[in-house]
């Protein structure tokens, strides 16, 4: 009976639920955080406890300093804590992992996780070479998971009104520019916990420097704004501005992507002056520009004292954030599409390999006519 009235509730957009359950009458999506060195779980496990319509069963982090600081830090339980994934499920149910290891180690977080049908959401990026990619992708199909990857800029109210204007109104003509900017001071100026450090400008485990680090940003949003198309070409130019504070990895990197009627300009940077996620979409018959999370700047036409300024709306609903989207997918209620989904993280990866191969060897890379997966 229950279920029949959630999903009666569900289907008439129905809120009211007693005070004892979720707001979506359901019982929550129980979810396990799979390691604590990517410094953006500091900012997740807030969410997680905070949000009805998941539950925190496990954490997962073989550092036992490391998962001693967070148990003290937001004051969690020691039980939560385990050392493996096979400790965590001898002693509970999981249906979704949210990962904060190592960008080298996704893999084998979606190897683990697969064969038992735990989803996965990871930070992004979704991997470090097309290898990884590959991999993790026939394992999630293997498994019947779902496989998310998980940018700030996804939940910026700002991008998703842009794309409504661009590619859903139309009303701008098609895209001919896009240029993305990302990062910050540094790693090391912004003060990254030491074991964020430690993998973050290591090329084997983070895939490079700022080029993945913040390069990723950029094409994830361009492939959105481009439906899904691959570039035909990547051109890049990294540098290492300043080698004594990261002498393995690059700080400075620049991307060019060309489509047959487009570019797109990726600027991924540890140099800028300030933390920066912002974009500028020009189109045939005019402009948006993202300059922050939750403003819009338009133009339509050619005279720019007609711009307009708006300030977008939060997100709502499965949009809101990475855990009450996460909780969607793994009730089924929506499909990943668009920023987080596998398909076009796929291109992401594509893109992100093309460019370091492109600065290593000073060439512009072309792209094969079809992906090196099946669409």
């Amino acid at each position: 009976m229950k279920t029949i009235l959630a999903l009666i509730c569900v289907l008439a957009g129905l809120n009211a639920t007693p005070a004892a359950e979720t707001p979506t009458n359901r019982p929550p999506v129980r979810v396990a955080m799979y390691g604590l060195v990517h410094g953006h779980a500091r900012g997740f496990v807030p969410r997680m406890v905070n949000n009805p319509d998941v539950q925190l069963v496990g954490i997962i982090e073989p550092d036992q300093k490391v998962a001693a600081i967070y148990a003290k830090q937001f004051k969690l339980s020691t039980n939560l804590f385990y050392p493996t994934l096979a400790a965590l499920l001898a002693k509970t149910n999981v249906q979704a992992v949210a990962t904060f290891t190592c960008t080298y180690d996704h893999q084998r977080v979606v190897e683990e996780c697969a064969p038992h049908g735990i989803h996965v959401m990871m930070e992004k990026p979704l991997a470090v070479d097309m290898k990884q990619a590959l991999a993790m992708a026939a394992a999630a199909k293997k498994g019947g998971i779902e496989l998310l990857v998980n940018y700030e800029t996804t939940w910026y109210s700002a991008n998703h009104a842009a794309y409504d204007v661009v590619c859903k109104e139309k009303s701008l003509g098609d895209i001919r520019k896009v240029v993305v900017h990302d990062g910050h001071q540094g790693p090391k100026e912004i003060g990254c916990a030491p074991e964020f450090l430690a993998w973050l400008t290591d090329p084997v485990l983070n895939g490079g420097g700022a080029l993945p680090d913040f390069g990723c940003y950029g094409a994830d949003l361009m492939t959105w704004l481009m439906q899904g198309e691959r570039p035909t070409s990547v051109f890049a130019v990294t540098q290492h501005i300043k080698p004594d504070k990261y002498p393995k990895v690059e700080d400075e990197a620049t991307i060019v992507l060309t489509y047959p009627q487009a570019q797109g300009i990726i600027q991924a940077s540890w140099n800028w002056p300030y933390n920066r996620k912002d974009m500028e979409i020009y189109c045939k018959n005019g402009y948006v520009l993202v300059p922050h999370n939750d403003t819009l700047r338009v133009l339509k036409g050619a005279q720019v004292e007609n711009e307009t300024t708006t300030t977008t709306p939060a997100l709502t609903g499965p949009e809101e954030n990475s855990v009450s989207y996460l909780a969607a997918v793994v009730r089924g209620d929506i499909k990943p599409t668009g920023l987080s989904s596998l398909a076009v993280n796929m291109i992401v990866t594509e893109i992100l390999a093309a460019a370091r191969e492109s600065a290593a060897t000073g060439r512009r890379i072309e792209l094969p006519a079809k992906p090196a997966w099946p669409e």
